[in-house]
């Protein structure tokens, strides 16, 4: 009788640590363009603006009035971008991202006054996730391109928001819900001990993290130096301020909906194996991990985080254009891309999306202190973008060329 064993192949294999050689950390690649260049090309453009500005005699670009501004301004596309993350991490691509979004933003402003806020919220997410599982459906069962099929539904929920509104602007009306929705997405919060004592803890867990892994003679994670720097920037923010520091409820909902993202891809199995259906669908199929599973409910999650943003959308106008957030979409894939998100699936991080997008919104925001065109805004911010992909293309072909790949 002959017995035949199977090999079971590591989530984390597909995953493994190319700041690492020998188990030496690879200082070149994880200070590299390829990993960092993200918040290099935001921390010089927060240094140009900062000097064009103080020459031109306008507002101090880093005035923390300024600052917050633009991290509100970016708050509603940045949730989008990090969900958006997501699944091009599980290797899959979703254009349809800002139509469902607007679906919501129109579910909720045509049902608050009849039902309330709260119930026209949850179907506004319900009916996002729905799109989002169709989505899933038809790539995964069927068998059709993602690229295709979101950009089918992209149209289709774009003109089913036209067939609700009829092509009419709808607003609400009932006082109650006005309230609700104000309380919803214009509420302040004082933060000023709340960043101290995040900085503070980031700071010293980073801070440890590092020590131990150099101590024991093990490679650096870029996790543990993520730590450190965010630590050292809450702390400058928070003496920035002055003791004096409120935040906007969108902007506090990117924080917590990005930190739990990044807590969840970085430290659980469930990252590590979205991570490995992305990197290796095969070979995370012979490790017992269910891929279509995954990468179904990534589209998922994905629309209904498109959903959640539509609310805010919504709540923050208190009423909603049939052409709302048309566009945003590629806004919201841009981030993606500047923040080094593979489109090929396996790679990716949301704290670089998130950086991302506060670089568009800071051109944007900088063009507008400027005095400079809409048609120069959307020539440069198209050319970073095309730059940001080679840079990241050219590094991924070098690396391949020097371990053979």
């Amino acid at each position: 009788m002959t017995t035949t064993t199977q090999t079971k192949i590591e989530p984390a294999a597909a995953i493994a640590p190319t700041e690492q050689v020998d188990g030496k950390t690879n200082w070149r690649r994880l200070f590299g363009l390829r990993e960092r260049g993200v918040y290099y090309a935001l921390l010089l453009l927060i240094t140009v603006l900062t000097i064009l500005t103080t020459y031109l005699g306008q507002t101090n670009y880093l005035s923390l009035l300024n600052l917050s501004n633009v991290v509100y301004q970016s708050s509603l596309m940045a949730i989008m971008a990090v969900a958006m993350t997501v699944v091009l991490i599980s290797g899959n691509f979703d254009l349809s991202v800002a139509s469902v979004a607007a679906l919501a933003a129109v579910v909720l402003i045509g049902n608050a006054d009849a039902i309330g806020f709260v119930p026209a919220a949850a179907l506004a997410l319900a009916v996002a996730m729905g799109v989002g599982l169709l989505n899933g459906v038809i790539v995964q069962y069927v068998g059709i391109n993602a690229f295709i099929v979101t950009l089918g539904t992209m149209t289709a929920v774009r003109g089913l928001v036209l067939i609700y509104t009829d092509g009419r602007s709808l607003s609400a009306s009932n006082p109650d819900v006005i309230a609700a929705m104000r309380a919803f997405e214009g509420g302040r919060h004082e933060v000023y001990w709340l960043v101290l004592v995040t900085g503070a803890l980031l700071l010293a867990l980073g801070a440890i993290a590092l020590f131990r892994a150099w101590s024991a003679g093990k490679a650096l994670r870029p996790s543990a130096f993520g730590m450190a720097i965010g630590g050292i920037l809450f702390l400058l923010i928070a003496y920035a301020s002055d003791g004096e520091l409120s935040l906007r409820n969108p902007v506090l909902y990117l924080a917590v909906f990005t930190g739990i993202v990044w807590v969840v891809l970085s430290f659980t199995m469930v990252g590590r194996r979205l991570y490995a259906v992305g990197g290796n669908p095969e070979a995370a199929r012979l490790s017992g991990i269910n891929v279509m599973r995954y990468k179904l409910l990534a589209f998922v999650f994905c629309s209904g985080t498109a959903g959640f943003a539509g609310v805010l959308f919504a709540s923050r106008l208190r009423s909603i254009n049939p052409a709302g957030l048309q566009g945003a979409e590629l806004t919201v894939i841009a981030a993606a891309i500047l923040g080094g998100t593979s489109l090929f699936g396996g790679a990716g991080s949301v704290i670089k999306t998130l950086a991302g997008a506060l670089l568009l919104f800071s051109l944007t925001n900088g063009f507008n202190m400027l005095n400079l065109g809409a048609n120069w805004q959307g020539l440069i911010e198209g050319i970073v973008v095309v730059v940001a992909a080679a840079i990241y293309t050219v590094g991924d072909n070098k690396s391949k060329s020097k371990t053979g790949g």
